[in-house]
């Protein structure tokens, strides 16, 4: 199986080289990357054409956000199953995509996800501030505000050309949107590997300013009513399970 690595970036000069080594010391050798840049004004298009040999499809143009860059990706893609990697994100381990895609295979998987770490912004990648254990799935769960980590979700491609790619009216939540989209439809194979699979920095668009968090709450709501998965409470518990994934909770 091939798989695509999506990669959005933008001014990320500071943190790029380490998200593109992580996809290069994969032991899995059938690898896409394909990197998205959104016009950077920094040194990130230099880092791209240093690595220009380990990958595959770049582009770098003006966009309207992150959902519009990993719309472009897709349809970019040429792998069996597409993975996102942000570009101040690793993967925990260098068998992370041989375990994806076996488990794809073992289990005849539409989707395969896992764990994630947070760690801390500007520190050392070893300073975990939150820990998203998530768990196998079940239904019902939706309802009470569950979602697998996004940074760790793999998706066959085929799943994209039957339920869509992400909304970009959304500017925040789109991701929250399109796991309420497949994780509905019950007749789905979801797969979850109990381990850590991708290292994200913390901080982000999502809470970086209350009027962020207000649109977030807005858009997430928007989300929940359009896949008709619950109501305000279901937005409720999803906001009360961030408190489980709090450090000093993980050891």
């Amino acid at each position: 199986m091939k798989v695509s690595i999506i990669t959005v970036t933008y001014n990320s000069e500071k943190s790029l080289q380490r998200s593109i080594d992580s996809v290069i010391s994969q032991d899995y050798l059938d690898i896409e990357h394909i990197i998205i840049d959104g016009g950077s004004a920094d040194n990130t298009i230099g880092i791209i054409n240093e690595n220009k040999k380990h990958i595959a499809k770049y582009i770098s143009e003006k966009d309207s956000g992150i959902y519009q860059a990993l719309n472009k990706g897709i349809r970019l893609a040429t792998g069996d199953i597409i993975g996102i990697l942000n570009s101040d994100d690793v993967f925990a381990d260098t068998n992370i995509i041989s375990k994806v895609v076996d488990s794809f295979s073992k289990n005849n998987s539409d989707v395969v996800y896992g764990n994630l770490l947070y760690v801390a912004k500007n520190q050392s990648e070893n300073k975990t501030v939150r820990y998203w254990k998530s768990n196998p799935y079940n239904p019902k769960f939706l309802i009470f505000g569950w979602m697998p980590p996004h940074p760790t979700l793999f998706c066959k491609k085929e799943i994209f050309q039957t339920y869509g790619l992400y909304n970009e009216s959304l500017q925040i939540s789109s991701d929250y949107d399109f796991i309420l989209r497949i994780f509905k439809e019950t007749k789905l194979k979801k797969s979850y590997i109990p381990e850590v699979m991708v290292k994200m920095t913390a901080g982000g668009k999502s809470n970086g300013s209350f009027r962020n968090i207000c649109r977030k709450t807005h858009e997430d709501l928007r989300a929940i009513r359009a896949n008709k998965v619950g109501g305000i409470y279901t937005l409720f518990f999803k906001n009360i399970r961030k408190l489980k994934q709090l450090i000093p909770l993980y050891h």
